[in-house]
């Protein structure tokens, strides 16, 4: 198999530097066969530093099959192996490889129910080391209206940013972000205010994210007040929703509407009590992704771009909201997508998706 050097160094970034895996170590990779090169340096990868290295090979047929099939005894079942498993294992490298959104769309109530019955299995999953990517497919290169090849490149390209020097160039807005009450975000359609006091705030630079370039935390729970609108796609319950707009009173989503079913979109705000919270604010400036591709793992790393979750809240960054849900919605506010403001304490730190206080400015592309 011909080897590309970009592939082998996106494999020593997941082994080294995101999982940072060790000699012993029980690794697992989630994968499909399309990601066959990158799973195969990956092996070389773990081996060299002396990590276990196991594959699970995933289809989305074979997905879609197995959710038209769940029982609540079959749940049951999984969650215990599943369980067990968890046991062995120190850290996860998932490598999505997605054709279609809409593959999930007749069992969305299959789908809510498996993520509520292993929730609680998540939570341990994210307390262990693990990085998650998206393989590029012909799929994802219809979506981002690129030919197959070009797309290849353009992931690549993303993917392998220098996450060494965009975590030092993150420690101006860390200390800012740390130190900040007040947050105002105002966009066409969106005028939106909340607190950040006291909540920590996690800077990503290749740790579990690849492509990366974001840095969350989270609002107080109940200091949310405002709209938001949304201005790009995003994939979500077999679905891909446009226009989202959402309406806040101290913290909970009283209003919702996009261009697709209102009876949908207000079932997944029914989800659970806190699905009509926000459980992270992150602000993206990865300089290599530039525009959405309805893909959240890349449209939220989008450099100009800020993302406002309704749904759970990190452990690592928590404000108390727990819910079945994590739905990373994202605006952008460069000049081609409206532009838009950010403010810290009344004080202007990002305008048109460009940093305007000097500290801040080499996180600019």
């Amino acid at each position: 198999m011909l080897k590309d050097p970009r592939v082998q160094q996106l494999a020593k970034t997941l082994v080294n530097h995101s999982i940072k895996a060790q000699a012993g170590e029980n690794i697992v990779i989630y994968a499909q066969v399309k990601a066959k090169p990158l799973v195969i340096a990956l092996f070389e990868e773990l081996r060299a530093v002396k990590a276990n290295a196991f594959v699970q090979i995933e289809d989305d047929d074979f997905t879609r099959e197995m959710y038209l099939s769940q029982t609540e005894k079959s749940l049951e079942v999984k969650y215990r192996w599943l369980e067990n498993q968890m046991k062995d294992i120190d850290g996860f490298i998932s490598i999505r490889s997605l054709e279609s959104d809409y593959s999930n769309s007749d069992v969305s109530d299959q789908v809510l129910a498996y993520r509520k019955h292993f929730q609680p299995l998540q939570k341990t999953r994210l307390a262990k080391k693990w990085v998650l990517l998206n393989w590029p497919t012909e799929g994802g290169a219809h979506k981002a209206k690129m030919s197959y090849s070009k797309y290849i490149d353009y992931m690549l390209d993303v993917m392998n940013v220098d996450y060494a020097k965009m975590g030092q160039d993150f420690e101006a807005l860390d200390r800012l972000m740390q130190k900040t009450d007040k947050v105002r975000i105002v966009s066409p359609g969106t005028d939106l205010t909340f607190s950040i006091k006291n909540i920590n705030v996690v800077p990503c630079y290749g740790q579990n994210n690849i492509p990366d370039g974001e840095i969350y935390t989270a609002p107080v729970k109940d200091s949310v007040n405002g709209t938001i609108t949304y201005n790009t796609p995003s994939p979500y319950r077999g679905l891909v929703f446009n226009n989202i707009s959402l309406t806040f009173k101290d913290g909970k989503i009283i209003k919702c509407s996009s261009d697709q079913s209102q009876e949908i979109l207000e079932s997944i705000f029914n989800t659970d009590d806190g699905a009509r919270y926000v459980g992270e604010f992150a602000i993206g400036v990865n300089p290599k992704v530039t525009v959405p591709m309805t893909n959240t793992l890349y449209d939220e790393k989008i450099a100009g771009s800020i993302h406002f979750t309704p749904g759970m809240s990190y452990d690592s960054a928590p404000n108390g909201n727990d819910s079945a849900i994590h739905w990373d919605l994202v605006l952008i506010q460069t000049p081609e997508y409206g532009g838009g403001e950010i403010y810290f304490d009344d004080v202007l730190i990002r305008k048109d998706g460009l940093f305007v206080i000097d500290e801040l400015k080499p996180l600019n592309p």
